[in-house]
């Protein structure tokens, strides 16, 4: 089932989601279902359980080409229950980012360059993945959304931040935010 995606502004995307406590619950599976549903229909490239309202520690990501991002290279389709994050370096890079949860923006964001990552996968099983570029990108900015941080709050420069089709009026992603 396609859930409806919060928007910047309500106030359960500031919460600090809660632990999963039965990584066994059935109704898990279906929430997990739902959000990949869910992301496929918005072309998003991950997605956290607080985004569709579930106050939990649940995250997704992956794909292997998205319009949104066209230039970057796929990320392993990825279902993380209770995932934790260690920082690899103190090296950050500069990248645009978007959000489902703030259509049609984007602003210039600062994450870690290297990154190790893991928690609890669907099937109960443990993983531990190093990761770098557009994939430590994207596991920052859906871990974030456990934690109530929209990636507004991570710009340094204001200015930097902006409409998709002020900031590259000559992009098909302007196009792509108005289906």
């Amino acid at each position: 089932m396609i859930r409806d995606i919060l928007k910047m502004g309500d106030p359960r995307l500031l919460r600090q989601a809660r632990p999963v406590e039965d990584v066994r619950d059935p109704a898990l599976r279906s929430i997990i279902a739902d959000m990949y549903e869910t992301m496929k229909a918005a072309n998003g490239v991950g997605l956290a359980a607080p985004q569709i309202g579930i106050d939990l520690r649940l995250m997704i990501f992956g794909f292997n080409a998205n319009p949104r991002y066209p230039d970057e290279k796929p990320v392993p389709s990825t279902t993380l229950i209770n995932p934790w994050m260690e920082l690899l370096t103190d090296e950050t890079e500069d990248g645009w980012e978007g959000c489902l949860s703030v259509p049609g923006m984007r602003g210039l964001v600062p994450r870690a360059t290297r990154i190790r990552y893991g928690g609890t996968q669907e099937d109960g099983s443990a993983l531990e993945r190093e990761a770098s570029g557009f994939h430590a990108r994207v596991f920052q900015h859906e871990y974030d959304h456990l934690d109530g941080i929209l990636y507004p709050r991570r710009i340094v420069d204001l200015t930097r931040f902006g409409f998709i089709d002020a900031l590259f009026p000559d992009s098909p992603l302007a196009a792509l935010e108005e289906d």
